[in-house]
């Protein structure tokens, strides 16, 4: 295949980083899988300003990625809090894979980096990464993983084949 024979307007990754390929709406993902829904909270925990925050939410809301659910506190008015949907939880594997490979690669607390350009593996100081995800059930590490339908592990983009399939346009055409 003649990668740069294809238009790219239609790619998926493209399109995925229309929705999420801005900084403040990774780190408002990042929240609401941790469990923070409220907008104070969200603007107080990741630092962000109330327009950003605003517009970020009603994208990703707009998007099918968070749905806005009303709530009233006794004395208050009625606000919306922001959870994932389903599109939204198929994000999940991608914000694990930043974690890991934030862990991997990304400066340590002194802002310095291994000597392979990363932090020097997981690595991140003497404690190593801030916070760890855990599998609920037997308290091991959670990992993104790349496999095949058949289920055999992908180390590699040496190990895949990209091919065009019959909605890909070519360049010009």
């Amino acid at each position: 295949m003649d990668w740069l024979g294809f238009d790219t307007a239609e790619c998926s990754i493209q399109k995925t980083m229309d929705v999420i390929g801005e900084k403040w709406t990774v780190l408002i993902l990042r929240e609401a899988f941790n469990g923070v829904r409220r907008f104070d909270q969200i603007r107080d925990h990741v630092g962000v300003s109330d327009p950003v925050l605003s517009d970020r939410l009603r994208k990703l809301v707009a998007a099918g990625v968070l749905e806005a659910t009303p709530y009233r506190e006794p004395g208050r008015r009625a606000r919306k809090e922001y959870r994932l949907t389903g599109k939204g939880i198929d994000l999940y594997p991608v914000m694990i894979s930043l974690l890991r490979w934030g862990d991997k690669h990304g400066a340590g607390p002194d802002g310095g980096t291994g000597p392979d350009g990363g932090s020097g593996g997981h690595d991140l100081g003497s404690s190593g990464p801030p916070l760890e995800v855990l599998h609920r059930d037997c308290g091991e590490p959670v990992k993104a993983v790349v496999e095949c339908a058949a289920g055999h592990a992908i180390s590699s983009p040496r190990e895949s084949l990209t091919r065009a399939n019959t909605s890909a346009k070519t360049r010009g055409g």
